[in-house]
């Protein structure tokens, strides 16, 4: 199937039926246009009233969930300002991380943010319980919500929720600070949530031995007769195959220079390849004297160990933001490119249940946006909950103070810095790397 067709039927739908809705100005009350973005929308928020009876555990939750948004906005602070600090000294280029394309978080345009179920489940999830967090204590402080709905830009991509801005106003400066960071202590917890289902779910798949091709070596016969990579080897000399060590027995008993037949099995097609084997390369295996096909093997074995050893660990949740990069940049020098991404490698694992993998990749990328976006929305400026956080917080000292007149340039000043350490975290590298 031809996705790209697809995409852009689906493009092409959604604008006519778009264009047709706000042309005709067809159900106003539920349906409001914000650019090329379609908000479905409900004045139906009793379900938000259903948590009130639960007030004094949220209002714990939420002055728990502002101090927590405190200390991570520090912490973040810190590291932007180390991140600037390393980029002046020593400009990258700018490619990897530093294109444009990979600085926004858009499945499909970022290129390790493929475009996906698992990723569209996992973004809208984590925009939903943000939300909802803010929503839940609006309600808890009393603050009466307007509506709530779901936005779509041809698929659904977040949620919104409609507070009253005059009640948001009129409300004590704790009960604000506590609405703000709940969004973001919620997405922290369903992260750490999602981090402890993905170990488990790592717990249930166990590796097996099936012969999957991580890569072939340039230059070798392999690769000049153009056998796949993540293809499955099925066959030698006629020899069927079913794991690593018996293509070690056959390959053992050749030479340099020898003819052989190799059969691949590549996205349900079988292949026939003849290659004239080499000598190993000395960096290889400097004492071996059979011959060498120019093959390296996707080994399960490695990806468990990596896991039980980095992600099960204090630093884990780090590993695994950094893992959609690794298998893009660095070639999935981890191997763990199957936590996130469609892989060939799934043969390779001896799983509970069909679409196992499937449901690794929802939990993974749900923890993945959960963890970003609650990271992210901590830092001190505004428009981010950080920064309505930080606002709230400092005014309230200059009242203390008798100078509130002060307040808003320190906040504004504060906001500005971090915007503009941003913007040139960005721009540092095209500019002078």
């Amino acid at each position: 199937m031809d996705w790209l067709i697809v995409a852009i039927f689906c493009i092409a739908l959604y604008a006519l039926i778009a264009g047709y809705i706000k042309y005709n100005n067809l159900w106003q009350e539920h349906i409001a246009f914000y650019g090329p973005i379609l908000a479905v929308k409900t004045d139906k928020v009793g379900f938000f009233d259903s948590f009130r009876p639960y007030s004094r555990f949220l209002r714990m939750y939420g002055t728990f969930g502002a101090i927590l948004v405190v200390v991570i906005s520090a912490i973040m602070s810190v590291l932007l300002l180390f991140g600037f600090y390393k980029t002046i000294q020593s400009p990258p280029p700018p490619e990897g991380i530093y294109e444009i394309q990979n600085i926004l978080a858009i499945p499909g345009v970022n290129e390790f943010i493929p475009f996906t179920i698992a990723v569209l489940i996992g973004l809208f999830f984590t925009l939903v319980v943000h939300e909802f967090g803010h929503a839940i204590l609006c309600r808890v402080e009393d603050i009466r919500v307007k509506s709530t709905g779901i936005l779509f830009a041809v698929v659904p991509i977040g949620a919104f929720v409609e507070p009253d801005e005059e009640e948001v106003e009129k409300a004590s400066r704790r009960s604000k600070i506590r609405m703000y960071g709940a969004g973001i202590v919620n997405n922290l917890v369903v992260a750490s949530i999602c981090f402890v289902l993905l170990i488990l779910l790592m717990g249930m798949a166990t590796p097996n031995s099936v012969p999957v091709i991580y890569g072939v070596y340039k230059d070798y016969p392999a690769e000049m007769v153009g056998v796949p990579p993540d293809s499955v080897i099925s066959a030698i000399n006629g020899i069927p195959v079913e794991s690593v060590g018996e293509i070690g027995s056959i390959l053992e008993q050749t030479m340099p220079g020898e003819d052989i037949t190799l059969k691949v099995v590549s996205r349900g097609e079988e292949l026939t390849y003849s290659l004239t084997l080499t000598e190993w390369p000395q960096d290889l295996d400097p004492g071996a004297t059979s011959g060498f096909m120019g093959i390296s093997y996707y080994t399960p074995s490695a990806t468990k160990e990596v896991f039980e050893r980095y992600i099960i660990s204090p630093v884990g949740p780090l590993f695994l933001l950094y893992l959609p990069i690794n298998a893009v940049i660095e070639g999935d020098s981890l191997q763990m490119a199957i936590l996130a991404f469609d892989t060939s490698y799934a043969s390779v694992w001896d799983v509970p249940f069909k679409g196992f993998w499937g449901l690794v990749q929802i939990v993974f990328w749900s923890f993945w946006f959960n963890l970003a976006v609650g990271t992210f929305n901590a830092l001190p400026f505004i428009p981010l909950d950080g920064g309505y956080i930080m606002q709230e917080g400092i005014t309230g000292l200059f009242e203390r103070r008798g100078r509130p007149d002060l307040a808003r340039y320190v906040v504004a000043a504060i906001s500005t810095a971090m915007i503009a350490i941003i913007v040139l975290l960005i721009a540092v590298p095209h500019i002078l790397g």
